[in-house]
């Protein structure tokens, strides 16, 4: 039976690291090279007018514009790291991907996400059409504007930066700990889609509901998943070996100690 080296395995992980660190990097010093070209170019004031014609970008309604775009963005991030989190659970993408960087991206887009609600929180407070205090961002329920379902997310949001602090806790609490904190993820999970649901503007959109609904729908189908193989595991763990299993399993015990 070869065993395989596990530096090798920790090469891979790596090395697709830094390459997509390296093209995002590109990328971003690209677009911020061609928008400074833009600007400064003799074509910079009519870009500027149509984007104010676009977007309405010297309106009030800027702010508002941003908030909802990191908050769609915030969600469609978390819903990546719930399906991310289920598989390393599951262990239905070891075949594809190294489980390491696996679990390290699943890790990382769950900050990720964590960044866009917090762009959607403060710019609230910028917002000039209904602004709010620092209260009204911090404590659930206390929100002018439909406070069931924004408090909702307020607790989605505590939920999900504490599930995503215990990545870093995982040694001082404990392998149990933090399964079953993580498992709180889903309750995270459903809160924020509750709050998209019925607190944001764009969820009569037919788009965003195609979207809310295939995302939950994914993330049930592969909660269910889970659930069935940790049942399975369990009711194969606790069934009894036979008497010669046992004396076999003995016999190569006693080979492998001499």
């Amino acid at each position: 039976m070869s065993v395989s080296n596990p530096s090798q395995s920790k090469q891979n992980p790596s090395l697709i690291q830094a390459i997509l660190g390296i093209v995002f990097t590109l990328l971003v010093i690209g677009g911020l090279f061609v928008a400074v070209v833009v600007v400064l170019s003799p074509a910079g004031p009519t870009v500027a007018q149509n984007l104010n014609w676009l977007f309405a970008a010297d309106s009030v309604q800027l702010w508002w514009y941003v908030t909802r775009a990191a908050g769609i963005v915030a969600y469609l991030l978390l819903w990546f790291s719930m399906v991310l989190g289920l598989a390393v659970t599951s262990k239905y993408l070891d075949q594809l991907l190294d489980r390491m960087f696996t679990y390290d991206f699943h890790q990382f887009i769950s900050l990720l996400s964590i960044g866009f609600v917090l762009l959607h929180i403060v710019v609230l407070s910028l917002d000039r059409y209904l602004p709010y205090s620092a209260a009204q961002i911090l404590i659930p329920f206390l929100s002018p504007y439909r406070p069931v379902w924004v408090g909702i997310g307020v607790l989605a949001f505590y939920v999900t930066l504490l599930v995503t602090i215990t990545f870093y806790l995982k040694r001082q609490i404990g392998s149990r700990a933090f399964r079953i904190i993580h498992a709180f993820s889903l309750l995270g999970y459903l809160g924020a889609t509750l709050h998209g649901l019925y607190a944001g503007t764009d969820s009569v959109l037919p788009a965003m509901q195609l979207v809310y609904k295939g995302t939950g729908l994914t993330v049930l189908f592969l909660t269910v998943f889970w659930l069935v193989l940790a049942a399975l595991r369990k009711k194969t763990a606790q069934r009894p070996v036979p008497a010669g299993g046992r004396k076999g399993q003995a016999g190569m015990r006693s080979t492998i100690a001499k």
